[in-house]
């Protein structure tokens, strides 16, 4: 859950006061880790309200998915990129459009 201006200016304001992450956590009444997360964000630059990129199974994929794209002038279908894909290796799950198959 993504904290306001005030709750992270008050998780700053309890760290810089006490300088440990678990004293600044038990006045914030925030969990310690969470505490951590912003101080460390805080600490190198980054932006508190954003969260760092995960990585995702279709990053490797992405540049061919866009090639696609880009030579098919955006007609290419879904189900054609999924197809293509999942020969490359894709990890993907085939679902109907009832949902999941069991």
């Amino acid at each position: 859950m993504t904290k306001s201006d005030r709750e992270i200016t008050e998780i700053f304001e309890a760290y810089d006061l006490t300088e440990t992450v678990w004293s600044a956590a038990a006045l914030t009444g925030h969990d310690p880790e969470t505490v951590k997360r912003y101080v460390e964000a805080r600490e190198v630059g980054r932006n508190p309200h954003e969260r760092e990129p995960r990585p995702k199974m279709i990053d490797a994929f992405l540049e061919k998915i866009e090639e696609w794209v880009e030579q098919s002038k955006a007609t290419i279908r879904a189900d054609v990129v999924h197809e293509k894909l999942a020969k490359m290796g894709y990890p993907a799950v085939q679902e109907s459009r009832q949902g999941p198959q069991a």
